[in-house]
């Protein structure tokens, strides 16, 4: 097992695994792992050995870094639109599909599904209602990169995303992203939906960069960055 296990509280652990984090949720009936990790083809097993509950597993999104341990679960939680991204990895299991407003009841600890498309069409976050955090998946990052480069990215998409936050407004104390800083404070969320705007608008200024054979833009904003296609 190369990973790192934090306990966040009693009954709450995020998983270190090379770049990217998950995270598992006990309630007083059951537990829900959050992403199943990237090198991590073993997170089953890491979560078996901090509770006792019956678990199930949720994916925020089905880019590759998120889905390494999947095919230990027969069935795991995802947004409808987000299976045909999963699929084309060539992944196999039942989607359970999750959507907006729906509610994962761990037993005395109730999850809210928020749909944030823009990252990949089907991209999630989870609100633990009574613990007031925000688990935003690839959305929210900061000191963070946030790839949106490819045919399933869709900046337009992502700002109405962050707009739709607006809405949850006061319902979280701060966020926890799957990658870079945490926690981080729901102030973020203007600052990366005014940044995304402005790649929009025209008027933020990337640099051309190879990534892995590939040239994209990079897009520096000092508190994060985006990687969007050329």
């Amino acid at each position: 097992m190369n990973c790192e296990i934090i306990p966040m509280n009693e009954n709450t652990w995020r998983i270190e695994d090379g770049g990217v984090r998950l995270f598992l949720l006990a309630g007083t009936e059951r537990a829900l792992l959050i992403d199943s990790g990237m090198n991590l083809k073993t997170a089953r097993d890491v979560a078996a050995g901090l509770t006792d509950l019956p678990l199930s597993l949720l994916n925020t999104h089905a880019d590759r870094d998120h889905i390494g341990s999947n095919e230990q679960f027969e069935r795991f939680y995802m947004h409808p639109a987000e299976e045909p991204v999963y699929r084309r990895s060539g992944m196999a299991g039942t989607v359970v599909p999750i959507e907006e407003g729906d509610v994962i009841d761990l037993g005395g600890r109730e999850l809210r599904i928020i749909h944030l498309p823009g990252h990949t069409p089907g991209s999630i976050a989870v609100l633990d209602v009574r613990g007031r955090i925000l688990i935003s998946g690839d959305a929210i990052q900061e000191h963070g990169r946030i790839f949106m480069f490819g045919d399933h990215r869709n900046m337009r998409d992502y700002v109405d995303s962050l707009d739709h936050l607006d809405a949850y407004a006061g319902q979280f104390d701060e966020i926890w992203p799957s990658h870079a800083d945490i926690p981080v404070s729901p102030a973020v969320i203007p600052k990366l939906r005014d940044a995304a705007q402005r790649i929009l608008d025209g008027e933020a200024e990337g640099v051309p960069t190879d990534f892995h054979g590939r040239t994209i833009l990079v897009y520096d904003f000092g508190f994060c960055g985006f990687l969007c296609s050329a």
